[in-house]
């Protein structure tokens, strides 16, 4: 029974924590975008969290970088299971222009294995609420 109450308390209001892991910032002007009321992800009960102890799903803008790769990891681990990972952009999803660079490892599921991808350079706010609608039905069906 307790297992049922924690399921639906994950579905209707998951939190969540923005790791930006060394982009240009537009996809993260886009996911403060998607917060405001205009576009009101809250509708869905979503919370910002500002420690991944606290939170569900983990929504990384960039790429994976030499420099972030530990924290990175320790980020994924110390959140709480079962999470989730978007990956919000190209950057994140692939290391996009930067591919290539010195620093560069590539997309975040270099690191850490993630379950959204919302593509775009950066994506609008409607399709990162079309991935958070997505990532909510796979939390339905989870066990």
């Amino acid at each position: 029974m307790i297992e049922k109450i924690i399921k639906w308390s994950r579905i209707k209001s998951p939190w969540i924590l923005h790791l930006n892991t060394g982009a240009c910032n537009a996809c993260d002007i886009e996911i403060v975008d998607a917060l405001t009321p205009r576009f009101d992800v809250e509708r869905f009960g979503i919370l910002l969290k500002a420690t991944p102890r606290h939170a569900d799903v983990i929504v990384c803008t960039g790429p994976a970088t030499r420099q972030m790769k530990d924290r990175i990891i320790r980020i994924y681990e110390q959140t709480p299971d079962p999470k989730f990972v978007m990956a919000v952009g190209a950057c994140a999803m692939s290391g996009c222009v930067y591919r290539g660079a010195y620093n560069i490892i590539g997309g975040i599921d270099q690191l850490i294995p993630v379950d959204i991808y919302v593509p775009g350079c950066p994506p609008r706010p409607d399709a990162i609420i079309d991935g958070v609608v997505k990532l909510l039905n796979k939390l339905e069906k989870t066990k």
